[in-house]
């Protein structure tokens, strides 16, 4: 594969840079540089600008609102939007249930979801997990039965990421309790405001509020928001979680990370001389470049392989592992790097309102809080663990 990037890649990244400058918000960059939290108002804001450009989805076909962007571009403006602190577009109603819909759903389906996605006006969330079905999905045992033109579900969800801002919720649900576990599973489409839904916080180690419960009491779905056919939902799920996985690999978040422990080591001193002049810390800093560099290519490769329509198989779940382990250990150079200032961030500086001057630095700010966020990378969108089953069933054939 050739790694040289040709002029009109070039172009393209210099268009994506101009437009970053135009079009992101300072107050939304500095808070994602800092560390500071995102409202959801400033994340339907940014998804809205990118909409506006008709750049929002560009993994999408192009009748549907997508781009025509080459694999290499898509990687370029992912890249540079996590340079210039753009928020990550925030990916279960874009880049994880559009797919399945757009695949597997009816004209009526695309019709109606797929417009008010590109708008922000339906915001999503992925009812997987539960309490007894983590990385084991297919023994999930939320119920759906058919009663007339509607399916009755009962269950829990956990885990369930912007469960409290969401509108929809694409959903696993069993449907023949009596059919091997894959087959008897089916993917519907959700609206949170039926009754029956309870959604209660679940507080992360970081203190955030991020992932919930889902409780459902006799809720009342119609027949025609199950996407694909009764019972074959696996098909939607395994769909989506290829898409999930190459997605989780985030090399331009971790690039952009790489920048900033580059930057803490440049001003963190130890015995007065920078930290970036310690053999042993910069060892460190370039083993974690190297496998990226790496991670990158095999990224690169797998998006040019997929752009004809085709599903990536193990090179996901490869992705996914390698992708979520140096996000943690750059988070941990920066955390151990920072030393006293990656105290956990006090809850009035990572607030909304917050017009204070930080007690942490620029670049150490919310050091702590973003290693600890990191923790769970590893499990959500199928566990570490699992993923090396999956890659050795798929290339070992075992």
């Amino acid at each position: 594969m050739d790694i040289q990037f040709t002029p009109e890649e070039c172009a393209f990244r210099e268009e994506a840079r101009a437009f970053l400058r135009s079009q992101l918000p300072a107050e939304i960059s500095t808070r994602v540089q800092q560390g500071k939290r995102l409202s959801k108002e400033h994340q339907v804001a940014w998804m809205r600008i990118l909409n506006e450009r008709g750049w929002l989805a560009p993994s999408w076909p192009v009748e549907h609102g997508g781009t025509d962007w080459t694999a290499v571009q898509k990687h370029i403006f992912e890249e540079e939007c996590f340079a210039a602190g753009a928020p990550r577009v925030v990916a279960f109603g874009v880049k994880m249930v559009a797919p399945v819909i757009i695949k597997f759903g009816t004209e009526a389906q695309k019709a109606h979801f797929l417009p008010r996605i590109l708008s922000s006006e339906d915001w999503w969330c992925q009812g997987y997990s539960e309490p007894g079905a983590g990385s084991d999905l297919a023994s999930l045992k939320t119920r759906a039965v058919r009663d007339g033109d509607h399916y009755v579900v009962n269950g829990q969800k956990i885990w369930t990421t912007l469960a409290h801002y969401a509108d929809w919720m694409f959903c696993l649900v069993r449907t023949d309790p009596e059919a091997q576990q894959q087959r008897g599973i089916s993917f519907l489409l959700i609206d949170m405001n039926t009754p029956g839904i309870t959604v209660r916080p679940i507080i992360t180690l970081d203190g955030e509020h991020e992932v919930n419960e889902v409780f459902f009491d006799n809720v009342r779905v119609p027949v025609e928001n199950l996407v694909g056919e009764e019972n074959k939902g696996w098909t939607c799920a395994k769909y989506l979680l290829t898409h999930e996985r190459t997605s989780i690999a985030g090399i331009g978040q971790t690039k952009a990370l790489l920048a900033k422990l580059k930057l803490v080591a440049s001003r963190e001193l130890r015995n007065g001389q920078p930290l970036l002049d310690d053999p042993l810390f910069r060892a460190q800093i370039a083993d974690v470049e190297m496998q990226l560099m790496a991670a990158e290519m095999s990224n690169l490769r797998t998006l040019a392989a997929t752009r004809d329509g085709g599903v990536p198989g193990a090179e996901s779940s490869i992705l996914k592992i390698k992708g979520t382990e140096l996000r943690q250990q750059i988070t941990y150079l920066i955390n151990k790097a920072v030393g006293t200032y990656s105290l956990p961030v006090l809850e009035e500086e990572l607030g909304y309102g917050c017009g204070a001057e930080l007690l942490h630095t620029d670049y150490s700010s919310a050091a702590s809080n973003q290693y600890l966020d990191m923790r769970k990378a590893s499990i959500y969108g199928g566990s570490n663990e699992i993923q090396k089953n999956i890659i050795a069933k798929m290339i070992l054939e075992l």
